[in-house]
């Protein structure tokens, strides 16, 4: 093998490295800004605030005696506050025992409970409203659909259409076109020909034209880690026929897909004007639901759309706020939902990635646009919010557990029990860690 055959597949390791880094570095800055700014809050004093471990490249003291680093490994980052042992705070260092009341007052160790709880709280919470707030702000750069149903935008397609931006659908195979809201259903109950007649408002005078399926067989978005993907398979794309057999709208090529078996399928795809083939094998995948529950189909990693975008309107800061808390909640529930369903067996611990399948993801997000990667890093930011907050040792929520128990019995646990019990999470964090690395390298 010549050395530059290797240069692509450098290129696109260092951009998926590229990626996580900087993935990784936005949630993890939040997440510790917030137990940085909210400990400050309550009168707990930082030493450092570090992005990144390592030889520090860069760092400055700010006016509140916090030094502000940049580290060489870029895997994570910690708040070390005044009289912390470590950067996990566990336990006092050797200066504790010297200070006077008021300086342990600006230590964890010496903070009252309200003030630690709040502060190891709030990275977890920082974390989960970052989401929200990037949830939201994209609702609110794409817009919502706004009634009535007008085309601003016609996507490219092998069949010929006769349809205009600024056209106001009035009907589609003779059935009135309902609101906005209604239109996913009503285009599913249309007959699933490849062409269809419209009856448009165009100019203020009533037109009829002809046109494909509201819902082709477009690909509008791609799942990072899929068949599709690894196939080469681009946004854009039309699928004209799978096996040999024509492909007339997303919902027939679902219904192929689905009954696949797993069985390698022959897709042929139109893409910018030329034919190309392509051959993948879809992949079993545990979809969750709305309930909680998850089924399992057979899938090619293929987001559908509308063959048009429709005129959208910017919805309220309420409506935008309200899609964001949704969709971080709809996320912690699939999560939990998740771990549950596969601690028990009803669908594979392959849906448990580590660092490598979470790196590659946000390679493959982050090369579908802008749009996709941030979503990717909200998505990503509400997963390890949630993380935190499990009731394991050396994580926030496990300090919170703790903190229970003192507010409970009056005291806290035992430095025995502590260190007992730091290592045990430490044991069962290392094993989860080790389990999904090693579904990194055996999962499809």
């Amino acid at each position: 093998m010549e050395i530059v055959d290797l240069i692509p597949q450098f290129g696109n390791t260092l951009y998926t490295i590229g990626a996580f880094v900087i993935a990784l570095s936005v949630i993890v800055a939040v997440h510790e800004y917030g137990h940085y700014i909210v400990g400050r809050w309550s009168g707990i004093k930082a030493d450092v605030f570090s992005l990144g471990f390592g030889p520090v490249l860069w760092s400055r003291e700010d006016k509140h005696g916090t030094v502000w680093q940049v580290a060489a490994l870029p895997f994570g980052g910690y708040v070390k506050f005044m009289g912390d042992a470590n950067a996990a705070s566990a336990g006092a260092d050797d200066t504790f025992e010297q200070m006077d009341d008021a300086a342990r007052r600006q230590t964890m160790q010496g903070a009252p409970l309200w003030a630690r709880a709040l502060t190891v709280a709030a990275g977890p919470v920082f974390n989960f409203i970052l989401s929200i707030v990037v949830f939201s702000a994209i609702l609110l750069f794409r817009g919502v659909a706004a009634d009535p149903l007008t085309i601003a935008e016609l996507s490219p397609m092998p069949a010929a259409q006769e349809l205009r931006v600024g056209d106001e659908i009035l009907a589609i195979a003779g059935q009135l076109t309902p609101d906005v809201e209604n239109f996913g259903a009503f285009a599913d109950a249309l007959p699933g020909d490849a062409i269809l007649d419209y009856t448009l408002r165009r100019d203020g005078q009533q037109v009829n034209a002809t046109a494909p399926h509201p819902y082709p067989p477009l690909v509008s978005g791609l799942t990072p880690g899929s068949a599709a993907t690894e196939a080469g398979i681009e946004t854009g794309d039309v699928i004209l026929s799978v096996d040999g057999a024509p492909v007339a709208t997303f919902a027939a090529l679902r219904d192929i897909v689905a009954a696949s078996g797993g069985k390698v399928l022959a897709l042929e795809i139109w893409r910018a004007g030329e034919v190309l083939e392509f051959s993948l094998a879809p992949r079993t995948m545990d979809l969750p639901k709305q309930d909680g529950s998850f089924e399992t189909r057979y899938l090619i990693g293929i987001t559908g759309g509308m063959m048009f975008s429709p005129k959208t309107e910017t919805p309220g800061l309420f409506d935008a706020a309200s899609y964001g808390v949704n969709q971080t909640l709809f996320i912690v529930r699939s999560s939990l939902s998740g771990l549950y369903h596969m601690a028990v067996g009803a669908i594979s611990a392959c849906n448990l990635r580590g660092p490598l399948g979470i790196a590659q993801t946000s390679g493959e997000a982050a090369s579908q646009g802008w749009t996709s990667f941030i979503w990717f890093i909200a998505v990503l930011s509400t997963a390890v919010g949630l993380l935190n907050l499990f009731p394991i040792p050396v994580l926030d929520g496990g300090h919170l557990v703790f903190y229970a128990y003192e507010a409970v019995a009056g005291k806290p646990p035992s430095d025995l029990a502590l260190r007992i019990l730091m290592t045990i999470g430490l044991t069962l964090l290392a094993a989860l860690m080790i389990f999904a690395l090693t579904n990194d390298f055996l999962c499809p």
